[in-house]
């Protein structure tokens, strides 16, 4: 079952997918009403977008599941969610959200590439985790391209509220980062064809802002992490060069951080339907496997 969900972040109504595992459902009812008890507005809409061939047998309210958040790449209608993507990752039994950022799909306000928008991940989960089946302590991220640095952010920053519900570690449990940009100002410099959007939603060039750069630079956030990362990449990558990851893998080997690496010699950015799965099972074996 996947779900298109209005919620808050800051003062905006924004949007959001939430994918359930497989054979598992919950009335849209019972969704809403949660929404609107946490952010305190009736006007939270929930849209059921896809449903299984078999009809859902497990009522999610009986499990107790971690969860995945997938911050989406690219800014606008480029690079939206991906629903194959939320079904891919929901085959592997975790709950998992997507937000759309501020200004697309309707939501309010604007994407600022990791500067305000950031709350809308921040914001995803201080409601994700108080749902009675989310085990609050298994909250991971995963940051695909640009969703690296809203990703990081969020794992840099976020911590719960005192809930009932809640043990374990007060923050973010693991976080991917999947051909994710490292260091927004190198991608400036590398990517032309994206300067003048950048100088538009940033503010300016990294000569002008170099601070505004930095701080959605995934390796300046390293010494913030308490999480372990796994970073996944392609050698071939046209879009995000590898040399982000191997830099965010540096960063981290210097900080003495716990990491793995999960590199793809033969592909790019996007990667065929097979190894694109596979890809996907071996991340779900990192993220469920022992600390």
């Amino acid at each position: 079952m996947i779900y298109r969900v209005s919620y808050i972040s800051d003062t905006y109504k924004v949007k959001g997918y939430l994918a359930l595992p497989y054979g598992m459902s919950i009335d849209k009812e019972t969704l809403q009403l949660s929404l609107h008890q946490f952010y305190d507005r009736t006007d939270l809409e929930v849209e059921e977008i896809a449903c299984p061939l078999h009809h859902p047998h497990e009522d999610v309210q009986r499990q107790r599941l971690a969860v995945l958040v997938y911050c989406r790449g690219g800014i606008g209608r480029v690079g939206s969610v991906r629903a194959t993507w939320l079904e891919r990752f929901a085959q592997h039994g975790q709950l998992v959200f997507a937000p759309c950022y501020r200004g697309a799909e309707g939501g309010e306000g604007w994407d600022q590439f990791g500067g305000a928008d950031a709350q809308d991940v921040q914001s995803a989960l201080d409601w994700l985790s108080t749902l009675s089946f989310v085990h609050a302590s298994r909250m991971s991220l995963m940051g695909f391209s640009r969703g690296s640095v809203n990703a990081t952010l969020a794992a840099a920053t976020w911590k719960q509220r005192e809930l009932d519900n809640q043990d374990g570690e007060n923050g973010i449990y693991r976080l991917v980062l999947w051909g994710g940009v490292a260091d927004l100002a190198l991608t400036y410099e590398e990517r032309i064809d994206l300067r003048r959007m950048l100088k538009r939603v940033i503010g300016g060039s990294t000569g002008k802002y170099p601070e505004r750069y930095e701080a959605r630079s995934p390796v300046a956030l390293a010494p913030q992490l308490a999480c372990p990362v796994l970073i996944i990449h392609g050698e071939q990558d046209q879009q995000v060069d590898p040399g982000h990851g191997k830099l965010m893998r540096e960063r981290l080997e210097q900080l003495h951080k716990p990491f793995a690496v999960h590199w793809y010699e033969h592909y790019g950015h996007h990667m065929p339907e097979d190894v694109h799965k596979q890809a996907i099972a071996r991340m779900f074996d990192w993220l469920q496997g022992p600390a």
